[in-house]
């Protein structure tokens, strides 16, 4: 496995980065040779007024999906510890889900976020691969990823949908006429 450890706007020092090869490849182990890649991504929020600053978010490419996992804390070695936890969790999820049911994992790459700012704009510009997955497919897919909304091909009616997360935590289903 193909493991990017990096730093937004800071130097990752080599013992946070063999803290973090360690931890995260433990949880990589759980599905042997289904993770093709793993990057995770170190950062410190810049806002005085926020407690955990120190975030450690990983991005787990397998052969079908792309798991994600953020968390925060007050230093960055407890921040990996937390993201680390949260990802061993998703992981044993979709082996029982998908693995172990033998069901046929379709890649659908993340879609992009518009940042908070005064005056928006495209900051990221993503290409996702759409194959037709199932409904529930796609639920699994939204909630591995962490998004609150997932754009899918329907392989019932092989039209483009949008699955989207409600207020009340059910879902919604956006379908073109």
């Amino acid at each position: 496995m193909k493991m990017i450890i990096k730093g937004r706007h800071m130097e990752v020092t080599p013992a946070i980065r063999a803290y973090a090869e360690e931890k995260i490849g433990r949880t990589a182990k759980i599905l042997d040779s289904m993770i093709m890649s793993a990057e995770v991504e170190l950062f410190t929020e810049k806002n005085p007024s926020i407690e955990n600053g120190q975030v450690a978010e990983v991005t787990v490419y397998t052969k079908g999906h792309v798991i994600r996992a953020k968390e925060a804390a007050s230093d960055m070695y407890a921040a990996i510890d937390l993201v680390s936890e949260k990802l061993e969790r998703q992981v044993r999820k979709f082996k029982t889900k998908i693995v172990d049911r033998r069901r046929t994992p379709v890649v659908m790459p993340p879609v992009a976020t518009l940042p908070a700012e005064i005056e928006p704009a495209i900051v990221k510009r993503k290409v996702v691969e759409v194959k037709p997955m199932s409904q529930d497919e796609a639920i699994l897919q939204l909630e591995l990823l962490g998004h609150d909304f997932f754009v899918f091909s329907s392989a019932e009616s092989e039209e483009i949908s949008v699955l989207y997360r409600r207020n009340d935590g059910d879902y919604g289903l956006i379908e073109p006429r």
